[in-house]
């Protein structure tokens, strides 16, 4: 059997973007596209917006919509965008669905529903529903640890049946379970978790959907840049020295939205407040964050 790497419909360095507020708390359209503007002149090849790290539990349906419409003109029709739609409800999930592809998005990115925690079969069901919803090609995200509810690795390879569902956002830890789908099924697979992003390329995956990347997109997309240049010793180098990093950001008790908007603001790119229940960065986190980011960026 011969392993080859999967294909990138989406590009292969993803951003999963924050969402832009004003000082007040509103949604700032403006911060929204001149963020986008700025990760795709960084190098990342497409974008996620309205995931978790968009703050999407907080942010209505007319705000999601808005901001990929906004997103759509700044960055215009070659960049592809991604809209999250993932809810605990599959009627509103197609929903958002249907919203997404009025608004021009490219794709959607659906998390399994959480708190109810249904079993396989009710979970396979519900993606099919939304990716029978709208035209648009569908991710599952998979990220247990958030929803309380794992997609199955044998569920994941029924799914990739449907002729809409050609991707995974894979948050599961789960090294064994991915390489069993990437053995045996034609699907976008992406890192959703940033110290996972050269590991799983490697194996591969189509590329990653960072967090990382809203602070350090030049550096995300160089990693994945050195290992096609077929330099995996540069490709190691740089996953390895972005760890630090990586950690602050993404594995020391804050979310990856409070973080990275810490350190956007530092940075002087627009990010604003994060909404309740989400509470900001203390000064001090902000701080390392940023001498990380300065370790990291320094030449």
């Amino acid at each position: 059997m011969t392993i080859t790497q999967a294909p990138s419909p989406f590009g292969r360095a993803l951003c999963a973007m924050i969402t832009p507020f004003t000082a007040e708390g509103a949604l700032d359209l403006a911060g929204a596209q001149e963020l986008a503007a700025h990760l795709v002149a960084e190098g990342c090849e497409g974008l996620v917006l309205n995931g978790t790290t968009g703050e999407s539990p907080t942010t209505t349906d007319a705000e999601k919509a808005e901001l990929i419409t906004a997103v759509r003109e700044a960055v215009g029709p070659r960049i592809p965008l991604i809209a999250g739609i993932g809810t605990a409800d599959t009627r509103h999930t197609t929903e958002l669905a249907l919203a997404a592809e009025k608004a021009g998005a490219d794709a959607v990115l659906v998390v399994a529903p959480y708190y109810s925690r249904p079993p396989q079969e009710a979970v396979a069901a519900h993606f099919r529903a939304v990716a029978d919803a709208s035209g648009l090609p569908v991710l599952l995200y998979d990220i247990p640890g958030r929803t309380g509810t794992r997609i199955d690795p044998e569920t994941i390879l029924r799914l990739a049946g449907h002729p809409r569902i050609v991707g995974v956002k894979d948050c599961s830890y789960d090294l064994l379970g991915t390489q069993k789908v990437l053995a045996r099924a034609e699907l976008a697979y992406y890192a959703g978790c940033d110290e996972h992003n050269l590991a799983l390329y490697a194996i591969g995956a189509a590329g990653c959907i960072s967090t990382v990347a809203n602070a350090a997109p030049r550096h995300i997309r160089a990693v994945l840049d050195a290992f096609d240049a077929a330099d995996t010793a540069r490709a190691r180098q740089l996953q390895l020295r972005a760890t630090p990093l990586i950690e602050s950001m993404m594995a020391a008790g804050l979310p990856g939205t409070v973080t990275a908007k810490a350190l956007l603001s530092r940075l002087g790119l627009p990010a604003g407040p994060v909404r309740a229940p989400l509470l900001p960065a203390a000064p001090g986190t902000t701080a390392e964050l940023h001498a990380r980011f300065e370790e990291l960026t320094e030449s």
